[in-house]
């Protein structure tokens, strides 16, 4: 199975390329997380009160969930809006800074959601994708989803 898209191309992010980036930047965003973020355990800790057992960031299943529930062939991940794009065609305007780098690194990011999105749906999984807001304002909405997605046995 391949992805018919052509990658996009993500420019190193250095000075020598032309990206200028100041020692508070650098250590802000040293700070952020890829693994455990606030949502991500929110979420499973929610999960795990409703008696749901999962696995997290298995390296076993493409895309390496933030959640994976094997019996039910399900991955779950829970996206953070700028990385990931929420509203893109309004934020995208909005970025000031290196736009030359962002622009095609959070691009090349939605792609990769959808060759993933693609590719394990080909491997029979369902997949969900929550983002971080709605982890925050809404848990038990996204903990309802998954509840009724694995009692009625869909994923059949």
């Amino acid at each position: 199975m391949s992805y018919k898209e052509p990658k996009i191309k993500v420019p190193r992010f250095n000075e020598a390329s032309g990206f200028y980036t100041t020692k508070k930047r650098s250590k802000i965003m040293s700070k952020i997380r890829g693994k455990n973020t606030k949502p991500e355990l929110l979420f499973r800790r929610a999960l795990w009160k409703h008696n749901v057992r999962y696995r997290v960031n298995n390296k076993l299943i493409p895309g390496k969930p933030d959640v994976s529930i094997q019996k039910y062939k399900l991955a779950i991940f829970i996206d953070g809006e700028f990385w990931h794009g929420y509203n893109w065609e309004e934020r995208k305007t909005k970025l000031k800074s290196n736009r030359d780098f962002w622009i095609p690194k959070i691009k090349r990011n939605m792609q990769r959601d959808r060759e993933v999105n693609l590719e394990l749906t080909h491997l029979g999984y369902t997949v969900f994708r929550f983002w971080a807001t709605e982890i925050n304002n809404d848990l038990n909405r996204c903990i309802n989803d998954v509840l009724v997605f694995i009692a009625t046995g869909e994923n059949n």
